[in-house]
Order: C-alpha cells, then structure tokens, then sequence
C-alpha cells in the first residue's frame, strides 16, 4: 500500500499516510498491551470479527490499486490515503492485530514492570516503522522513473494488487478453520 503510494503519489505527498500508518500502529500496540489482549480472553468472537473485517478490507484495498489508473497525471488520479485512513486501517488489518498481541505476549512479563515493557515495546517499533515503512515509500516512489508507461503501471498496479491478495490467504484459511 505504501509502495504504490510512492509510486502513484510520491514520497512528500505519501508522507501522511506513512505517518498514519507508523502511528497507528504505536497506539494499536499500546492499548493492546493495556488491555485489548483481556478482551479477546474474553470475547474470543470479537477476534474473528476483527480478522474477517480486517481481510475484507485487505481485499478491497487491493480491488482499488488493481483498479486505479496507470497515467502518473494528478488531473487522472485520486487523491493519495490519508493520514487518518493510515492510522485507521491498522485497527482494521488482521496481521497489525496478530504483531501486536504477539509482541506483548512475547516481550513482556506478568508484573509490576508491565508497563514499562508495554511503553517500551512500543516505543521500539514506533522508532522502527519509520525507516522500515519508509523504505517502502522510497522504492515505490523509485519505481515511477522505471515504470515509464502507464501500460507497465498498470501491470505493476495489477502485481501488486495480486501479492495483497495472496498476503491474506494465509488468515482467510486461519478464518475457514475457525468457523468450521
């Protein structure tokens, strides 16, 4: 998602949605941390819905850049994600929501130092998605000097789209084994 906003937008106008997405994130993990984790022990039905409405959504991101235009032109492009719509979408993917609860369970230990782990942690990958998310965004917007028609971009948007696409069928068998 933030490859093809570098390559269709650029970095300056993709930065928002970087920082919605890096953001998000941070915030994800720390209420997850605090207490989402208690909540899923609880309303284990409420982790399912998370992950089928977070693939839906996976899936209809992909329906749009398989979709949108190969003209680099602005006057024939919609407008880049925004950063809420970045933050947001981290609440809806099923995979934001597995690191998180795996992270927390992983790195931090019942006891009076909960909180400080949970504060670390995600400070940790705060710092980290930056750059890591930020390489995406670099090499998207790299490609635009390699895609030079817009028959290639629209090859490279359908490609993209398809690896989206194949990126969830691991949690569509995940869902398909649960409701069986």
């Amino acid at each position: 998602m933030v490859m093809t906003s570098g390559l269709n937008f650029g970095v300056k106008k993709s930065l928002p949605l970087l920082a919605g997405i890096c953001l998000g994130f941070t915030l994800m993990l720390l209420l997850v941390g605090l207490g989402f984790a208690q909540l899923f022990a609880v309303f284990p039905g409420l982790h399912l819905l998370i992950k089928c409405v977070g693939t839906l959504y996976l899936l209809y991101l992909a329906l749009l850049i398989a979709r949108s235009a190969g003209e680099i032109s602005a006057k024939h492009q919609s407008k880049p994600l925004t950063f809420m719509k970045g933050a947001l979408f981290q609440w809806v993917n099923a995979k934001a929501w597995v690191v998180a609860t795996g992270a927390i369970a992983a790195f931090t230990s019942a006891g009076a130092g909960f909180y400080s782990q949970n504060m670390t942690i995600a400070l940790i990958f705060f710092i980290v998605s930056f750059p890591s998310v930020g390489l995406w965004l670099v090499f998207g917007s790299l490609l635009k000097n390699w895609l030079g028609s817009e028959r290639s971009r629209k090859g490279f948007n359908f490609a993209m789209a398809a690896l989206l696409v194949l990126s969830v069928v691991p949690v569509v068998r995940e869902i398909l084994a649960q409701l069986a």
